[in-house]
């Protein structure tokens, strides 16, 4: 599922991706502010910054899986939500943030509702669900064996990702990457601007001052920061999120289900 980057607040940074599971997530202080709160510190400047390599996730071409996405696929076009019922675990479907927030009385329909805001007057709810059921990528869960999450992450070297982190004073969550080689870059949040580079398979940063652009045939552009120093605008649809939340899968004895979620609605 392609979703543009900080189109929406990413909720799992400490799930950002399974080959990082041990490195340590880059620190960042919050300012402290009256009242206890905390400001986010302003962004590092724009400077150069090593190229990593990253390899993007391969799809799950599992013939059960693919039909049991397009089930999905048919579910979410009718809006059936008594459909979407039979095809979530009937026990035990977990809902992870900090902890597993579950609410283990209720059936796993109510708690998916929740977690992506199913109930939505905007229909937003659906459009995740959609965006899940077009997604062809997914991993098995390292500490879970038997439950597979999408999207799957892509290939990084932790430790070159760990040092990049650390000399560019970012964490996991401002970084992307392209879903194709050769991605053009803008010079301004205009995508008939001119293009100041191409991007690579290599990790980006983005940068925190992207905005909807006022035009809505204009497509969402990112405003980032490539390895040679420059800033500039790519489109958001071009670019996957290393971090953010996933919906997770098992199959038993029936086909497969929806077993679970990660990130979702803040508790």
């Amino acid at each position: 599922m392609r979703r543009p980057l900080f189109v929406a607040a990413l909720s799992l940074v400490a799930l950002i991706i399974g080959a990082l599971a041990a490195a340590p997530v880059f620190a960042q202080q919050g300012l402290n502010l009256p009242g206890g709160g905390l400001q986010p510190p302003p962004p590092p400047p724009i400077k150069p910054y090593q190229s990593v390599a990253v390899t993007p996730p391969a799809a799950d071409n599992d013939p059960s899986f693919v039909a049991f996405r397009k089930e999905l696929a048919d579910v979410v076009a009718k809006k059936d939500r008594a459909a979407l019922a039979g095809v979530i675990v009937a026990q035990n479907f977990f809902w992870v943030q900090d902890h597993d927030v579950a609410d283990k009385r209720k059936a796993g329909i109510d708690n998916l509702a929740k977690a992506i805001n199913l109930d939505a007057e905007d229909g937003s709810g659906w459009d995740v669900l959609n965006g899940y059921a077009s997604e062809p990528t997914a991993a098995e869960l390292p500490e879970q064996k038997g439950i597979l999450c999408a999207p799957a992450p892509p290939t990084i070297d932790p430790k070159a990702f760990q040092a990049l982190g650390e000399a560019t004073g970012t964490d996991p969550s401002e970084w992307g990457y392209p879903v194709n080689g050769g991605v053009d870059v803008h010079a301004a949040a205009q995508s008939n601007s001119p293009v100041i580079e191409k991007l690579g398979m290599i990790v980006i940063r983005v940068l925190p001052d992207s905005s909807q652009p006022s035009n809505p045939d204009e497509p969402f552009l990112l405003h980032v920061a490539t390895p040679s120093g420059k800033s500039g605008y790519i489109d958001a649809q071009q670019l996957s999120p290393l971090g953010g939340d996933e919906m997770c899968y098992t199959k038993d004895a029936s086909g497969w289900k929806i077993a679970g979620y990660l990130g979702g609605v803040s508790q």
